[in-house]
């Protein structure tokens, strides 16, 4: 017979690194039974266990057995581990939150480069730890189909702290919530903690991002939170695509669509393919109601992880139908992206003439621009100048270009 006294949370196994697993039981007396197993007991094992008795006292819990076998896991991952196994047995609303580090305190803007995000498990914390270090534009802790039924209460408590204590190196901090219900309640676990966009899973119309908009609207207010949250629906089924503009233009918060083919193709019963033929028209359909909604138009992710040659001109092509990033499931495909949504030398050239001939046009005084006997409209300048600053990031052009043209 279950023991309803007995709770656990985190993983277990041979190949689980930097997590553990937490098995607690709560007594009538006896005070606090603790073993704890850790291959880093000999350097750590006093202060994991001192740890534990910290959240213990927080959580005024005075008799208990509670049985830790740690693979390496931080102390912010131990403590959300513990902490999801007690609120499994006891009903409280009181959060054991890790120090925001210094390094998590950055803040986004609604305008810049999304090439590539990242995708990571919203269980599964020796993901989070380098992910940074590869690169992507943003990171996204997955509370969505990344993550078991049976684990999303404890991957939100993983995740928040995640987002307290660990450092993505300047990455743009993001979360993929759950659909319905379950995704409002996911809102209150990472609002606060210095979330920069909300990813809002297989929306089909506006109404959703309303409720979605009011609630962070409502924690903010309680929590006197200043820093701007955005939001990226994912358009992923054949209603979605027929309602993507109007999606867009629900909230002023959104800075982005984002297409998830897998479940697109699913919807249409069709098989998804590399070419990705059988998406042609839902892609084109995003892109153009992200363009005139004056936001941005984001690939799905690409699937088959071991070819880079085949992710490589899956990303010219998005990048020719108006994307300007996608997402990716592994960092090895950080890289290709990046490459093959920077602009190319002809492009990067072009991009100087024009440039240079607005700022010239600018110093004149002059209300129009001319590169020879053109006449240069001020919506392509903008895009010009977005190369221009995209290739100076990526290292294609150096500062001082302009200087170099007077030359």
């Amino acid at each position: 017979m279950e023991n309803k006294n007995i709770a656990k949370a985190g993983n277990i196994g041979p190949k689980v690194r930097s997590d553990c697993h937490v098995e607690l039981e709560l007594l009538s007396n006896g005070g606090i039974q603790l073993d704890i197993k850790s291959k880093v007991g000999t350097l750590y094992g006093k202060s994991i266990e001192e740890l534990v008795h910290q959240v213990l006292k927080f959580y005024e819990i005075e008799h208990a057995r509670i049985e830790l076998i740690d693979r390496g896991a931080l102390p912010w991952v131990i403590t959300a581990r513990i902490e999801a196994a007690i609120k499994q047995l006891k009903d409280t609303d009181k959060e054991f939150l890790p120090e925001m580090i210094e390094e998590a305190k950055y803040a986004t803007k609604k305008e810049r480069f999304r090439f590539s995000r990242l995708y990571l498990p919203g269980n599964s914390p020796s993901m989070f730890l380098n992910a940074g270090l590869h690169e992507p534009d943003g990171v996204i802790l997955d509370l969505e189909d990344a993550v078991a039924p049976a684990k999303k209460n404890e991957a939100r408590l993983l995740v928040r702290n995640a987002l307290r204590a660990c450092n993505f190196y300047g990455c743009e901090r993001m979360v993929r919530i759950n659909q319905g219900d379950r995704g409002i309640e996911d809102l209150k676990h990472v609002v606060p903690h210095n979330l920069h966009i909300l990813l809002i899973p297989k929306l089909e119309d506006a109404a959703y991002i309303k409720e979605v908009e009011n609630e962070v609207d409502r924690i903010c207010k309680e929590k006197n939170i200043e820093n701007n949250i955005y939001f990226m629906p994912i358009i992923e089924s054949a209603l979605g695509v027929e309602m993507a503009f109007e999606i867009a233009k629900s909230s002023d918060k959104i800075i982005a669509l984002a297409i998830g083919l897998e479940d697109f193709t699913a919807d249409l019963g069709v098989k998804r393919t590399n070419e990705a033929h059988e998406s042609l028209y839902a892609r084109t359909r995003l892109v153009n109601a992200c363009h005139a909604a004056k936001i941005q138009a984001i690939d799905s992710v690409f699937s088959d992880v071991s070819d880079m040659e085949a992710l490589y001109k899956n990303v010219k092509t998005s990048k020719g139908l108006g994307f300007i990033g996608m997402g990716c499931i592994h960092p090895r495909q950080v890289p290709v992206i990046k490459k093959g949504f920077a602009p190319e030398a002809d492009e990067i050239e072009k991009a100087k003439k024009i440039v240079f001939a607005a700022h010239e046009a600018e110093k004149k005084g002059l209300g129009v621009v001319a590169l020879g006997s053109k006449m240069i409209d001020p919506p392509v300048v903008k895009r010009h100048m977005k190369n221009i600053e995209l290739a100076l990031k990526l290292g294609l052009l150096e500062q001082g270009w302009e200087e170099q043209m007077n030359e």
